[in-house]
C-alpha cells in the first residue's frame, strides 16, 4: 500500500510520532513530506502553497490509497490546489488544536489558527487525537467560535467532527519503557518541557521558592528544548538553584541515551504546564520510574487519574501546591518507602501499533471509521 505521510510543522514530537509510525508499518510502502518547524503563522496558512506549487506538486500528484497528516496541515486548500488527491482517503492527526493554547502577551491575536483547524476537520475522513483532552477542547472550542460569526453558518459541524474522531495517543518508544533505575539518596526531580511560558516557568520558580525554604537537600535537572526567546524566569531559577547546592543537568540534552539516563535517575518529574495535550515528556519520565508530579487537569487524569496537585487559576496556589507534593515526594524518599509510579507500559508502540495498522487500513479500504 502506498501511504503519503504530510507533517507540515515538523517538531519534535511530530517528528518522534512520524518516526515511531513509519518504522512500525514497514510492510507499507511510505512517503514523507516535512516542512520546518519555524515562522508559525505563515507555516500553518502557506504549507498547501509550499507543497501544491513547489517541488513536492509531482510527489501529491501521484496514486496514493491513503494520506496520513498533522493537523498543522491546511487540506482543504491543498485538496484545491492538487485535486488528484481530492478523493485519496486521509486521515489527520491532531498532536494539539489551537483552541486550548494560552495567549501570550504579546501574541497576534487571530481566529484563522482555528478555523484551519476545523477546515482541516472537515475535510479529513478520519480524526485521531492523542488525548480524549485534546478533541474535547477542540469541540468546545469551535462549538464557541461557530457562534460568534453573525450568519451562513451551517449546522451540525462540530457532530460531523466528533463522529469521524477517535483517540489513539502517540505511542512512547521501547527504549523508553525500560522501567526504575537504582537511584540517588538524594531526593531528585526532573522538569522536562520546552522552555516557554505556557509550559509555567513562572510557577516553577514560584514553588522552588517555596520548596527551598524547608532546607531539604534534593536535585533539579530542567532539561528541554530552548528558543532564541526564553522566559525570564529560567535566569531566576537557575540563581536559585546554585544558591542551593540543587542544580542539575541544565539545557536541551542532545544525546537521547543522556536524557534517559537522567529521567532513569531522577525519583520524580515535575509539571507546572497551562496545556498539555498528551504530555509525552512526563510520560516517557513515569515510564523510567519517575513519580508524576502534575497538575489534576489537563489530558494528565487520562494517564495516571485524579492524583495530581491541584492547579487554580493564580500562581502562588499553584506553586504551593506543588511545593507540598514536592515535600511528600523527598519524605518517601528519604525514608526508603516506595514511589507512587503508574503503569505506562500499554503506551508503548509495540501495544498500540496494531490500532494505528487497523484504523489506517480500514480507511485505506474503504471500509472507513463509522
Amino acid at each position: 500500500m502506498k501511504v503519503l505521510l504530510l507533517s507540515a510543522y515538523d517538531a519534535d514530537s511530530h517528528k518522534r510520532w512520524r518516526r515511531g509510525l513509519v518504522a512500525a508499518i514497514p510492510e507499507w510502502q511510505w512517503t514523507q513530506l516535512t516542512l520546518p518547524p519555524r515562522y508559525f503563522s505563515w507555516r500553518i496558512r502557506g504549507n498547501s502553497l509550499s507543497w501544491g506549487r513547489g517541488e513536492a506538486a509531482e510527489t501529491l500528484r501521484q496514486p496514493w490509497d491513503l494520506i496520513v497528516a498533522t493537523s498543522m496541515t491546511d487540506l482543504a486548500a491543498l485538496r484545491g490546489l492538487v485535486p488528484q488527491i481530492a478523493s485519496v482517503p486521509t486521515a489527520i492527526y491532531f498532536h494539539e488544536n489551537q483552541f486550548a493554547y494560552p495567549v501570550s502577551e504579546d501574541a497576534f491575536q487571530s481566529v484563522e489558527p482555528q478555523l484551519l483547524n476545523i477546515y482541516t476537520a472537515l475535510a479529513g475522513d478520519l480524526l485521531l487525537f492523542n488525548s480524549d483532552f485534546n478533541r474535547r477542547t477542540l469541540l468546545e472550542g469551535a462549538t464557541e467560535l461557530l457562534k460568534r460569526f453573525p450568519d451562513c453558518v451551517p449546522p451540525g459541524l462540530c457532530d460531523e467532527i466528533e463522529r469521524k474522531s477517535c483517540i489513539l495517543p502517540v505511542p512512547l518508544e521501547e527504549e523508553a519503557l525500560s522501567g526504575p533505575h537504582e537511584r540517588p539518596s538524594r531526593p531528585t526531580f526532573i522538569w522536562n518541557h520546552r522552555w516557554e511560558y505556557d509550559k509555567g516557568p513562572d510557577i516553577l520558580l514560584a514553588a522552588l521558592r517555596r520548596f527551598a525554604q524547608h532546607k531539604r537537600p534534593f536535585t533539579l535537572h530542567l532539561v528541554g528544548q530552548q528558543f532564541r526567546r526564553r522566559p525570564p524566569e529560567f535566569a531566576q531559577i537557575h540563581k536559585l538553584l546554585q544558591k542551593h547546592d540543587a542544580l542539575g543537568a541544565w539545557g536541551y540534552q542532545i544525546q537521547a541515551a543522556g536524557y534517559r539516563q537522567l529521567l532513569a535517575r531522577s525519583h520524580a518529574v515535575l509539571s507546572t504546564a497551562r496545556h498539555d495535550f498528551q504530555g509525552l515528556a512526563v510520560l516517557e519520565a513515569v515510564a523510567a520510574g519517575c513519580q508524576p508530579l502534575v497538575p489534576d487537569n489537563l489530558a494528565y487524569p487520562e494517564w495516571f487519574g485524579r492524583v495530581g496537585y491541584h492547579f487554580p487559576e493564580d500562581v502562588e496556589s499553584c506553586a504551593a501546591n506543588l511545593s507540598r507534593a514536592m515535600l511528600q515526594c523527598a519524605d518517601r524518599v528519604e525514608r526508603g518507602k516506595k514511589l507512587k509510579v503508574p503503569d505506562v507500559s500499554h503506551l508503548g508502540w509495540t501495544n498500540l501499533a496494531d490500532d494505528y495498522r487497523q484504523l489506517l487500513g480500514e480507511l485505506a479500504a474503504g471500509r472507513g471509521f463509522l
